[in-house]
This record gives C-alpha cells, sequence and structure tokens, in this order.
C-alpha cells in the first residue's frame, strides 16, 4: 500500500488493489483491442437522474468471487451473448434509472472531440486547429508533412493524417475519428510541454 498520500495533504490513499481501486502499471503490456476500446469509451459515465457525480459500477468475475449487489463479469458476457445492449446490461445490475452520458469536456487536452469524423471536404475552426497541432507535431516527427492552416480538409491534411496514424499505430485511414482526434492532441499535449521545458 502506498501510504504517502495523505502525508503529502491530500485526502485519499491509493492502494492498488482491486478491492479499492483500479490498477495500472505504467509501461506495462496492454493489448492493442482494450486500448482502442477504452480510446472509444473514454469520455462515456454512468449516471442516474438528479445525481451530479459519475456512478461507480463494481464488479468482480462472477465465477471465483461472487459479489453481491455488484456486476459480475462473466454474467455480463452471458446477456451479451443473448443480445442485451450494454445499458441494458447496466440496468440489469443496477436499476432502470441508470444512463450512459458523454463528458462535453475532458480536462488536459485542447479541445474536447467534436462528435463528429473530420474527413476531406469538413472545413472550419476544428480543422485548422487539428491542422495547427498536426504542424506542431512535424516539428518533433519530421515524417508527418507540414501542411497548410485554413480550416479546409483536403488531401494534404488527410495525407499528414495518415502519416501521423501510421507513426502511432492506428488504422492509417486519413480521417480523424475519435482514437485520431484524442491522440493527436495528446501528443500535440507532449511535445508542447517537452518544449516548455527547453
Amino acid at each position: 500500500m502506498v501510504s504517502g498520500y495523505r502525508g503529502k495533504g491530500y485526502d485519499f490513499t491509493i492502494t492498488s488493489s482491486t478491492a479499492f481501486d483500479h490498477k495500472w502499471i505504467y509501461q506495462k503490456t496492454i493489448y492493442e483491442n482494450i486500448s482502442q476500446i477504452v480510446d472509444r469509451y473514454f469520455a462515456n459515465y454512468l449516471s442516474r437522474p438528479n445525481v451530479l457525480q459519475p456512478i461507480l459500477t463494481q464488479y468482480c468475475d462472477g465465477k471465483r468471487v461472487t459479489c453481491p449487489n455488484w456486476m459480475s463479469q462473466w454474467g455480463s458476457k452471458y446477456l451479451g451473448d443473448q443480445g442485451y445492449s450494454a445499458i441494458e446490461i447496466i440496468r440489469n445490475y443496477y436499476g432502470d434509472n441508470m444512463y450512459i452520458n458523454e463528458a462535453k469536456q475532458i480536462a488536459g487536452i485542447p479541445s474536447s472531440w467534436p462528435g463528429y469524423d473530420l474527413s476531406i471536404g469538413t472545413t472550419g475552426d476544428k480543422v485548422r486547429m487539428i491542422q495547427e497541432q498536426l504542424n506542431r507535431i512535424a516539428r518533433n516527427y519530421p515524417s508527418i508533412p507540414t501542411i497548410s492552416v485554413d480550416g479546409n480538409y483536403g488531401q494534404n491534411t488527410a495525407a499528414a493524417v495518415r502519416q501521423f496514424q501510421s507513426i502511432f499505430n492506428l488504422p492509417a485511414t486519413g480521417i480523424i475519428d475519435y482514437p485520431t482526434w484524442y491522440k493527436i492532441s495528446q501528443i500535440y499535449v507532449g511535445v508542447t510541454k517537452i518544449a516548455e521545458l527547453t
């Protein structure tokens, strides 16, 4: 158990025990399909009417460990195999007044996902912002071509996006979908923070 947090004035303790919190280990192996699923649903959270904070839904495997009033991994899989949707599975365990919402903004990134893919023909401020970010990233990753910052998503922007996607192990479609948007944001924040240090 890491006990130093309270001693530093924080009002929490990180246990690294899945009985209390969800453990993640830096540089530990992760699986690409899991990473893609997390990217797709990262902004989603569960809520109930008239409750401001997100709802924590705890779970266990349901075979080796049983947990009354919690969701079960294998029980959820069984319901999914029967055709239940994600919200139907959640409501099966936690009641009919549960909802899946999407955060409008995620802290720590320049701008949240606009809610639609950016591709050839898209125009506007979101395209301009992505073009600026890609150009800044290209200083650290010179194989990404520098593009005009004009707010028009054309062939050159698509080529820069494809190169970015291939560098960061994303499907090289040339389309800025949800995972690509947040990877560009993550890398942009990273390279600009590095620049601040020098």
